[in-house]
């Protein structure tokens, strides 16, 4: 079954469909797919997963305001059961990929998953003051007052304060809430231990700590967690079923003491282990994403866990790879399933420089090999496993996604070569005109050689960086330019296709996209050299790009223009101030402008130490900057050039946006036109940091199009 999603502009929402295809290989060269010849709008559902076993389909539909969320239960032909979980249990359902954890046990009669815990009983008021008991809703004569505030986990967790674990029961429809986690623990990511007889069975889970007070999560992965696990009390109902005991306060073991950071746990297809993500190289430094590091832990077959377990370190923190060698783990997320018919190796998609690729890891032996195709500059993200053979979707800038069937070349010769088959695919076809402006396009992936090596403290920080370059087959005279910048800092612009820049591409403008020294996928060391020196090196490598596409003779220099959002924004504002005669017009969604106004508003203050002060900023901290701090964030900011920008500058920005708070942006902008620069800004009342609602996306993208057009004439 393929989930799709299409944007729906009239209803400005996202429409998610599903697709259902039947496989069989006829050879090893050659793979049919038959599709189903209409696909099923997937209305009002949040989450779909499969049973174990793939007779039962679970379908959760999490309501839009206070009515109870919805568990169906479906078999081949028909819904099976459906039970209506009110909000007194809990409330929505986590779907968010981060927290969101739901896992059928071994016999498929009990579902654990995460949730968010009921709310808190608001305190009731009369015109006399505090009222004893609850007001009812339809009182006239009395309220229902606010209470004590609670904490969120930030941006995209508006209204979530809590997610809980709970266990319900197919049979019965009986929901337990899983007693005995700590209050200051957020839990996620729950799968069942496999099942050993006459053994009460584990739930492991991660939990992140919301101690001394939580802190943005999104895009941070600097956020401690652990593994945790938790004895189930189950017994054997008559129909030979598991159902749970008593679920009073239960004892919980943390496995992972002696590591900052671990998630993602996944047991082998044995039961004799589970391998997990880390994220310590971003919890320790304190940077918000970094290189990952992947473990394993032996699981007792007596039952018996104990938190001194012994971590196994599978693949360590790469920090400075040789070229072309495999420069660390970048893996936002594993599959359900990646498991090869070995019970060993592990399927994943990582980051590769500029490329996302295809990895097989043995976690007995720590091999790693990557397995997608390396000399097309495309990316490649895994989306199953069919037996051992893969389905995946491989893209550029300038190609549709494409679905890819991966095997083995000779499973007897124990070979690791695959072979990769192209699959006629219903889903990514696009119009006559879209494919005839795509077919006059070319890209590249350029290195980029670092300009100042002697500034560097490190050999990671020395070596080359990248740039993807778009541009036109029909070359007479170059295109205008559009250099394209990414936030985080600590993250990565892929090869991959994306809508919005094949849509500027088609507009007759180059695109450099520049993936600067701190991005992901090269290295540790590489990563690292940035922080304590934004403002300064990250510029430096932007305008060391578009100097080599200058240089090249690939690009117009009196036709340049500068696109970016969040930290991709803070260079943008950044660039027209250090370098106000290089661009002659600039878009910024969401801009970092001002750090020491930023500090006090942001889910994320301590992003602003740790990317001005480097190492040291995590140490620092504090949620009371002194004057001295507030100096040094604004030595930092792109404000400080305000007063030489000269760019036409147009502003996107998302009122709602908990990340980088609009205030800063409108900030800017207001001293821009303060100072006669002339500037456009488009604010979208509901939306968040991505600005990734269809309708405002949309009208985005086609405004940045139109303001380049307008300065690049």
């Amino acid at each position: 079954m393929f989930l799709i999603s299409q944007p729906n502009l009239l209803a400005n929402k996202k429409r998610k469909f599903m697709l259902s295809t039947s496989i069989s290989k006829e050879s090893n060269n050659n793979v049919n797919f038959q599709w189903a010849p209409f696909p099923v709008e997937m209305t009002g559902v949040s989450i779909t997963v499969p049973s174990p076993s793939g007779s039962k389909l679970l379908v959760i539909r999490n309501p839009e305001n206070e009515s109870p969320t919805q568990f169906e239960i479906w078999s081949s032909s028909r819904l099976e059961k459906e039970f209506r979980i009110p909000q007194s249990t809990h409330g929505s359902v986590y779907a968010d990929g981060w927290f969101e954890g739901i896992s059928w046990n071994s016999d498929e009669s009990l579902i654990a998953y995460v949730a968010e815990e009921p709310s808190p009983c608001k305190p009731s008021f009369d015109c006399q003051g505090y009222k004893q008991g609850a007001a009812k809703d339809k009182e006239c004569m009395s309220w229902k007052g606010q209470g004590d505030w609670e904490e969120e986990w930030g941006e995209c967790y508006a209204g979530k304060r809590q997610p809980a674990l709970f266990v319900i029961n197919l049979n019965s429809g009986k929901v337990h809430a899983v007693k005995g986690i700590a209050k200051s623990l957020s839990v996620g990511q729950v799968v069942w231990a496999p099942p050993v007889e006459s053994i009460d069975q584990y739930l492991v889970f991660v939990g992140w700590s919301a101690d001394p007070r939580k802190l943005g999560i999104k895009y941070c992965y600097n956020r401690p967690c652990a593994l945790y696990a938790v004895k189930v009390p189950l017994y054997k109902s008559e129909a030979a079923q598991s159902d749970l005991k008593s679920m009073e306060e239960l004892t919980v073991v943390n496995l992972t003491q002696s590591i900052s950071s671990a998630f993602f746990p996944q047991f082998s297809p044995d039961g004799k282990f589970i391998v997990f993500l880390s994220a310590k190289a971003s919890v320790d430094s304190g940077v918000h994403s970094a290189t990952d590091s992947l473990h394993r832990i032996d699981w007792p077959t007596d039952g018996k866990l104990c938190s001194s377990t012994k971590i196994i370190d599978v693949i360590p923190v790469v920090n400075c790879a040789e070229d072309g060698q495999f420069p660390g783990l970048y893996c936002s997320s594993f599959l359900s399933k990646p498991w090869l018919s070995d019970g060993c190796t592990m399927i994943l998609s990582s980051y590769w420089r500029s490329c996302q690729v295809i990895l097989s890891v043995n976690v007995l032996s720590g091999e790693v090999l990557r397995i997608s195709t390396a000399d097309s500059g495309f990316s490649w993200n895994v989306l199953t496993l069919d037996g051992d053979n893969i389905i995946a979707v491989c893209s550029s800038p300038i190609d549709v996604p494409q679905i890819k069937y991966g095997c083995l070349e000779d499973k007897a010769t124990n070979t690791t070569a695959w072979h990769w088959l192209n699959v006629s695919s219903p889903i990514f076809k696009c119009s006559e005109k879209v494919t005839s402006l795509l077919s006059h396009l070319q890209f590249g992936i350029t290195q980029i050689p670092v300009k100042d090596v002697s500034d560097c403290l490190t050999k990671g920080a020395a070596k080359s960086f990248e740039a993807i370059f778009v541009s036109s087959k029909v070359n007479n005279a170059p295109d205008p330019l559009i250099v394209v910048l990414h936030g985080g800092p600590h993250s990565v612009s892929l090869s991959s296709f994306s809508k919005s820049l094949a849509f500027l591409s088609s507009l007759g403008f180059s695109l450099l996209i520049v993936n600067y020294r701190g991005s992901l996928g090269f290295g540790e060391e590489a990563l690292q050299s940035l922080p304590g020196k934004i403002g300064s090196q990250d510029v430096n490598d932007v305008l060391t790009a578009i100097d080599h596409v200058i240089e090249k003779g690939l690009v117009n220099p009196s036709k340049i223009t500068v696109l970016g959002g969040s930290h991709g924004g803070f260079l943008t504002t950044h660039l027209i101030g250090q370098a106000p005669d290089k661009f002659v017009a600039a878009a910024a969604r969401n801009p970092v402008c001002n750090l020491s106004s930023m500090v006090a508003t942001t889910d994320i203050p301590d992003w602003c130490y740790v990317e001005s002060y480097g190492s040291k900023g995590k140490t620092i901290f504090t949620e009371a900057p002194s004057a001295e701090h507030l100096t040094h964030f604004y030595s930092k900011s792109p404000i400080l050039h305000i007063s030489k920008v000269k760019a036409p500058t147009i502003f996107l920005l998302g009122a709602q946006d908990l990340r980088v708070p609009v205030s800063g942006g409108l900030q800017y902008a207001r001293a821009l036109k303060e100072r006669g620069v002339e500037t456009k800004i488009i604010l979208f009342p509901n939306d968040i940091h991505a600005i990734e609602r269809p309708q405002s996306d949309f009208e985005s993208f086609l405004n940045i199009g139109v303001w380049f057009k307008k300065y690049c004439k």
